[in-house]
């Protein structure tokens, strides 16, 4: 019989603050004379031996009296805890008389004999019946002094007359109970980093045990953490067994993970529970782990060899050991967590696991079970007579490969390197060997599969037909574009389309549509969409005879090249019918391919059907976190990172770019870094305003650092994104020349059509800024010529307030009234709250000349309730100026002393209208210095532009 070992002290339980809390109200009221019993209470491994040890600790602090036992399982001798209490006493007067005598009085009058001090018992559920009995009396007594008796169990084994003590005192307000519930992905991250200590302890120098992947971050870290914290319940014990075992998503939970040294030299207090198992109930626990969880007891009997009968004997010794647990489902087991399933199976000797492999197998054949079922024992019956394994495996590999890619891959490679290399097998062998390579992408094992078509391709004794070397080239692109190689991945592609005759046949082969696709998908992730769309379209309409999920994802691939072309008469369509035929099918048939709905929903987000977007992005999300995924995972975030934006939640953009951003460093995708950054930018100018505006603005400069501009789809669209947090910060002068720098001119030849009216728009809002008026005009007029041809609300809405803000410089009040009302109207129809009220924020002073300043002062109020609604701080910063301006008093004003000499010369100048190059000609600064010195007055006097700037100039003199 064996104890479980007592943690170290000298730390404090990660993810316990509030239980520590409740301990440290124990010690202090304790030292203030007032005694208590405490029920530190819940699943095995949640913690309670370290919050007992931290309670050891509080008290030992304080000088206080302790006492600290374990009850053992097993134990016959009665009131054993007692006796290791008297004997690990510490701090306790040493009694006068013989060691025996004193330990009776101990033993008759704990709590006078323990007066001033903590007695501490730990797994009191295995206490000996003279002991249960003891503690039942103490329990029950009302405490008279400074005595705290603490106790340690699990509710599931302990005694039920001790529960019902404990309970009643619980009910009474006499026993204090402590119930550690499970750790979140914070605590789990901590524990694991072995970060975690107390404020008066140095941290901890043990590293955390086993490998965890991507700790080199801490944001993916802490997604690791997540991820292994959901798949130990949030247990610390099974967090540390897990991670020792070397886990991973994709194993788990068919297996603990890749380390299986690990798992068994970190599992030594549940191997103790194990040991302390009777030979016929560690006989049934093997079988039981052979058969994997949840079980039938009747299973359990015919593959342990012992009979139903004694089977169900040691089942019940199982259960009350909380080794196993009732299932959901009637009669049937399963173990508490599974990774005590699999200490169990890694326990038994090989031999007997071979004798359950071989009964369960042939169990599962005799009633018909899943080929699934018979692979996962036929893994470890390779090369045993009587069991085609190799078949088996297959069989059950193409049966999970969609759910499960990694144990589907580990099967198919074991049934290749069993299966006879015969020229009669070749085309079953070849079958095989794709399929295995797709179960590899689909787990996130590229390279190899890269290798192996590679392989296949090279191999002159495959003999492949048109077919298989159609589907050899679409996995090997598939693996380059995986692996970020874009260039070689259309390559390979463009060379198997040779191999298909033009025009394409009707109806296309399965293989030839499932290359079209991953052609697409290439130009997709690309940003070279256009090259893509003739294929498409033509591919589209051939592949009528077509699987129905692959016929989907061709068309929306075909709509979305369309989108990306401005072509919205043909998009539009065809993606509502896409939309329709996605949602009536269920979420695994929807998510068969992963990067359906990640495509269809940012066609939506271009044709500005932003409700639609945000449901197809967020379906299934949960479930698609898998290495393979994560690509396009990246571009489901992205979307959703901008969704989120233009809906009005900018904090969740903020956290769902910074994920973006993990994930693109992760996997090196610079450019997608470039764009989760900008993002944030913007993000950061509408919720923090001005005064974090620099904060803004150096992100904005680190983003343009990582990759150039204009050298890609990324980076063109992050372009944008960055001008307009400039322009929104206060530098126009900055805005333009992010634009004029990273999309290719004054005409943004670079920008996608669908984007290119609002990228239009806020150029010219920065050139009228910036004193420009005739820019500004001509900007405005390319932006309505584009956006007739585009019919797209939201981006009408941005044409519309550009032409207004000239409007109001040009003193056309009327004009510019009606046009910010018919703007704001299209942002609050599109959804788009915070650009609903900025724009009417920034139409209030054209209202006020045209409608009066009560309609003015109205509409700045609805502004300031939405901006507060939506934690906008950048749009209330403008409804507190334009209030004060419109109402008389205008704080800006007395902000003029704080400019400097120069900062109050260029502030002149340009209030004059001259032009930035023209201001550091007359001063002889550099252009750069000039608008420097303009964004810091922008800032001290709380101005948006150089027409603002001038109308306080004006009135001020």
């Amino acid at each position: 019989m064996s104890a479980v070992p007592v943690p170290e002290t000298g730390g404090l339980p990660v993810g316990r603050e509030a239980e520590l809390a409740r301990l440290a109200q124990v010690v202090e009221a304790l030292g203030n004379g007032r005694g208590s019993v405490v029920e530190i209470t819940g699943e095995p491994g949640i913690g309670k031996t370290r919050l007992a040890t931290a309670l050891v600790d509080l008290a030992a602090r304080r000088r206080l009296p302790v006492a600290r036992a374990h009850a053992v399982r097993g134990g016959a001798t009665p009131l054993q805890v007692f006796r290791d209490a008297f004997e690990a006493r510490r701090g306790f007067p040493r009694p006068t008389g013989g060691g025996g005598r004193a330990f009776a009085e101990f033993r008759d009058r704990p709590a006078r004999w323990a007066a001033g001090g903590v007695l501490v018992l730990d797994d009191v559920h295995w206490c000996d019946p003279v002991s249960t009995a003891a503690l039942v009396r103490l329990v029950r007594s009302v405490v008279s002094g400074p005595f705290v008796l603490a106790l340690a169990h699990r509710p599931r084994q302990t005694p039920p007359e001790l529960r019902e003590a404990l309970e009643d005192g619980v009910r009474a307000g006499t026993v204090t109970r402590i119930e550690p519930g499970p750790l979140d992905a914070e605590a789990a991250a901590a524990l694991l980093t072995g970060r975690h200590a107390s404020a008066s302890t140095a941290p901890p120098t043990h590293e955390p045990a086993g490998p965890a992947p991507y700790t080199h971050e801490p944001a993916a870290l802490r997604e690791f953490a997540g991820q292994v914290c959901a798949a130990a319940e949030g247990n610390p014990r099974h967090l540390r067994l897990l991670v020792a075992a070397g886990w991973r998503p994709g194993h788990w939970p068919d297996r603990p993970g890749t380390d299986l040294d690990g798992l068994l030299r970190e599992a030594k207090p549940l191997i103790a529970e194990l040991d302390a198992l009777t030979p016929r109930a560690a006989t049934a626990m093997a079988a039981a782990a052979v058969l994997g969880s949840p079980f039938r007891p009747q299973d359990v009997a015919q593959v342990s060899g012992l009979g139903l009968d004694p089977t169900l004997d040691v089942l019940a010794e199982l259960e009350r050991a909380d080794l196993v647990r009732p299932a959901d489902w009637s009669g049937g087991l399963r173990f508490r967590h599974p990774v005590v399933g699999h200490v169990a199976y890694e326990r038994a000797g090989s031999s007997v696991r071979l004798r359950a492999h071989h009964r369960a197998l042939d169990l599962v054949t005799a009633r018909g079970g899943r080929a699934a079922e018979r692979a996962r024992h036929a893994e470890h019956l390779l090369g045993a007579d009587g069991v085609d394994a190799s078949r088996t495996l297959a069989e059950g590999a193409a049966e999970i490969a969609a759910r499960t890619p990694a144990t589907a891959a580990r099967w198919f490679r074991l049934a290749l390197e069993t299966m006879p290399d015969r020229d009669g097998d070749r085309a079953a062998r070849t079958a095989l060997e794709l399929a295995c390579c797709r179960a590899l992408i689909g787990s996130g094992q590229p390279e190899e599969a890269r290798a192996r078509a590679h392989e296949l391709l090279g191999d002159p004794r495959a003999q492949l037909t048109d077919s298989q070397t159609l589907q050899a080239h679409t996995v090997w692109a598939d693996a380059e574009r995986q692996l970020g190689r874009y260039q070689e991945a259309t390559a390979v592609v463009e060379a198997a389309l040779g191999l298909l005759p033009r025009p394409l046949p009707e109806p296309l082969p399965a293989e030839a549509v499932r290359l079209a696709i991953e052609y697409g998908l290439i130009h997709v992730v690309r940003g070279t969409h256009e090259q893509a769309r003739t294929l498409l379209r033509e591919a589209a309409r051939a592949a009528n005879g077509a699987d129905r999920a692959d016929r989907t994802v061709l068309r929306v691939l075909s709509a979305l090249c369309a989108t990306h072309a401005g072509d919205i008469d043909e998009a539009g369509p065809e993606i509502t019918d896409c939309a329709r035929l996605l949602d009536a099918l269920p979420d695994p048939l929807a998510g068969r391919t992963p990067e359906t709905l990640a495509l269809l929903g940012c066609a939506e987000l271009y044709l500005e059907r932003f409700a639609d977007a945000a449901r197809h992005l967020g379906r299934g999300l949960e479930t698609a976190d898998s290495d393979a995924g994560r690509p396009i995972l990246m571009h489901r975030l992205l979307a959703l990172a901008m969704v989120e934006q233009w809906t009005g939640r900018l904090d969740a953009s903020e956290r769902r770019a910074r994920q973006v951003e993990t994930l693109a460093r992760a996997i090196g995708a610079e450019g997608a870094v470039t764009l989760a950054r900008a993002m944030r930018a913007t993000a950061l100018v509408w919720s923090r305003g001005r005064s974090h505006a620099a904060e803004a603005v150096a992100l904005v400069e680190e983003a343009t650092t990582v990759t150039p501009p204009g050298q890609s789809w990324w980076a063109t669209s992050a372009t944008g994104l960055l001008a307009q947090a400039r322009l929104l910060a206060g530098d126009a002068a900055g805005c333009r020349r992010t634009l004029l720098e990273g999309v290719g001119g004054e005409r943004l030849p670079l920008v996608r059509p669908f984007s290119r009216p609002f990228l239009l728009a806020l150029s010219a809002t920065a050139a009228l800024e910036c004193g420009d008026r005739d820019k500004a005009h001509h900007l405005v007029q390319a932006a309505e010529v584009e956006v007739g041809r585009l019919g797209l609300p939201v981006q009408e809405a941005y044409v519309q307030e550009a032409r207004a803000r000239l409007h109001a410089a040009d003193g056309e009040h009327d004009a510019a009234a009606k046009l910010f009302a018919l703007a704001a109207r299209a942002f609050r129809a599109a959804d788009m709250p915070v650009q609903y009220a900025w724009t009417l924020a920034v139409g209030a002073p054209s209202c006020a000349e045209a409608e009066g300043l009560t309609e003015a002062l109205r509409q700045l109020d609805v502004a300031e309730t939405v901006a507060r609604s939506y934690g906008a701080s950048l749009v209330r910063e403008r409804v507190e100026e334009l209030r004060a301006e419109l109402s008389g008093s205008d704080p800006a004003v007395n902000a003029l002393n704080l400019l400097s000499d120069r900062e109050r010369e260029i502030a002149e100048l340009a209030a004059e209208g001259l032009r930035t190059r023209d201001i550091a000609e007359r001063l002889f600064l550099s252009p750069r210095t000039v608008e420097t010195h303009l964004f810091r007055v922008y800032r001290k006097l709380g101005v948006s532009s150089r027409l603002t700037l001038s109308a306080l100039l004006r009135r001020t003199g």
